[in-house]
């Protein structure tokens, strides 16, 4: 099999410049190939029987990422599975607001150790990178999924990154008061009538659980880690989301209603409403 023979088929689904990018990612995650050792004919050297089992699951629709087992996300590796959602490279984006909070001095990160809490934690993908940035923080992450926890603590493992890992559902959370300095979540927040407009491979293969919020009520998740973050937020606490770009205002209004300041919402590297912050004096 040559590098075109790979490629070219993956055209079904991704237009061309997509399908050579999936394929040049495989070759150089799994068998450590450059592009100047694919042009140099080194594809053709290889056991041919693991490269036609991992093209016919990208034919499928399966993600490259679940294929390889590996997404990159801000500079760091982490092993993922269809029982988490593939990290965004917007989500890091949410990671630097957080590291942004202390570079900035902000009374709340000037205490030690920081308490930060990652609520719906799927691969770790924030906690994990919040831990290895901020090494003096004190990182604590929640999920429901026991394969969110199992994936995630592995991820912790490897990276090296100290991280404490509670099995909690978010609309049932314990009767905390000031534990936290700091809470960032990244929750299920696609209503189902958005589904229609998804791409095939996310819809198959990623867990609603981490996707889907019901029609009639978009910012349910938002709500309860809000109230949640009522009381469990340090004074000079901050609270930080990511949101469906629909609905950066709604949950901007109601942490509003909730007594939360300096309420903003943010864009992202895309120019769509992303991000939301919240204070809390």
């Amino acid at each position: 099999m040559s590098y075109e023979e790979f490629w070219r088929p993956l055209t079904a689904l991704y237009d061309t410049d997509e399908a050579k990018a999936i394929a040049r990612l495989v070759f150089d995650v799994q068998y450590g190939l450059t592009m100047a050792d694919i042009i140099m004919g080194k594809v053709e050297t290889l056991d041919h029987q693991p490269l036609q089992a991992q093209q016919r699951r990208l034919l499928q629709g399966e993600p490259v990422q679940y294929v390889l087992g590996i997404a990159e996300f801000g500079g760091l590796q982490f092993h993922v599975e269809p029982g988490v959602l593939i990290p965004r490279p917007e989500t890091y984006e949410l990671c630097q607001r957080v590291i942004g909070i202390e570079q900035t001095a902000c009374v709340s990160l000037r205490r030690d150790p920081v308490t930060i809490l990652d609520i719906g934690t799927g691969s770790g993908c924030i906690a994990c990178t919040l831990a290895v940035e901020l090494p003096d923080a004190e990182v604590t992450a929640w999920d429901i999924s026991d394969d969110a926890l199992r994936i995630a603590g592995g991820n912790a493992r490897r990276l090296g990154a100290e991280v404490r890992f509670e099995q909690q559902d978010i609309c049932s959370v314990p009767d905390d008061h000031e534990r936290w300095d700091v809470i960032v979540s990244n929750p299920p927040y696609i209503c189902e009538r958005e589904k229609a407009q998804m791409e095939r491979h996310v819809l198959d293969y990623e867990p609603s659980l981490a996707l889907f919020v019901p029609d009639d009520d978009p910012l349910l998740f938002y709500r309860c880690i809000g109230r949640y973050a009522t009381q469990a937020l340090k004074p000079d606490g901050y609270l930080l989301f990511e949101v469906n770009t629909l609905y950066g205002d709604a949950v901007g209004n109601m942490l509003k209603d909730l007594g939360f300041t300096d309420v903003t919402v943010y864009k992202d590297q895309f120019e769509k409403d992303r991000f939301v912050y919240a204070h809390k004096e």
